[in-house]
């Protein structure tokens, strides 16, 4: 069973590459801006496919843990609160200070601006554990080759 899955998955990653790599081609051969943005238009629809597709997965993945382990729903509903009062710490801190550039008349609305300043931080954020992480992890492995 677990091969099937693999298989259907594979084919699925090979056609949805497929469809990205045709998206941008062809939107390098026939301009992002001709044809009313078309290609703009149709890239951003395949993102959000995919990004659909990809909650859709893990749902399913979360199903399936959840059947086989009682106990994970448990651990991932404690990860899922402290993801979301990560989130709401720094969007409390998040300034949401006006765009550099723009006329007063053409700034977004104040909590445009919250929210964009909410995912930069965030972004730094994790950029910044992913380094720790990897800094921590070169000299865990460092330290128990050391002793073996």
């Amino acid at each position: 069973m677990k091969s099937n899955f693999n298989k259907i998955f594979t084919w699925l990653m090979i056609i949805l590459t497929v469809i990205g790599v045709a998206i941008v081609v062809w939107g390098f051969t026939g301009g992002w801006q001709t044809n009313n943005a078309l290609a703009s238009d149709s890239i951003l629809n395949f993102a959000y496919i995919m990004v659909g597709i990809a909650i859709l997965a893990i749902l399913v993945g979360v199903v399936i843990g959840g059947i086989n382990d009682p106990k994970s729903l448990v651990r991932l509903g404690i990860s899922l609160v402290a993801i979301a009062a990560i989130c709401f710490v720094v969007y409390l801190i998040a300034p949401g200070t006006p765009a550099q550039g723009l006329t007063s008349m053409d700034q977004p609305a104040a909590g445009t601006l919250k929210l964009t300043d909410t995912v930069l931080y965030l972004a730094y954020l994790l950029a910044i554990v992913a380094v720790l992480a990897i800094i921590v992890g070169e000299v865990r492995m460092a330290i128990t080759n050391k002793r073996g």
